[in-house]
């Protein structure tokens, strides 16, 4: 799906087409420890490093968000979870996330 958006750099409005794309990963995170947060990398093929992405964990886990995803390198996606309990969580294994990237 392509996105048009006008973007104002000074007095003059510029078009800029954005389009998007999905991506489906199995993940397997880490543990991330009690109250922090946690950058993890995995590999998902097609990311550009001047992607911007969200990032869609399929089920909830009380304690556990995701609060930031990047990409680091081309080809990784880095999302960065938050543990707000008092003991760590383990990510649930094995889920299929939705990665969205955002590209012009």
């Amino acid at each position: 799906m392509a996105l048009r958006n006008a973007i104002t750099r000074g007095s003059k409005p510029r078009a800029q087409n954005v389009s998007e794309r999905t991506y489906s990963a199995t993940l397997s995170p880490s543990i991330v420890a009690a109250n922090t947060t946690a950058e993890q990398t995995f590999t998902v093929v097609g990311l550009l490093t001047a992607d911007a992405v969200i990032v869609n964990k399929p089920t909830a886990q009380a304690g556990l968000g995701i609060v930031g995803a990047r990409v680091s390198a081309a080809d990784t996606v880095a999302i960065t979870f938050s543990n707000n309990t008092a003991s760590g969580i383990t990510p649930t294994a094995s889920e299929v996330y939705k990665v969205i990237a955002f590209r012009s």
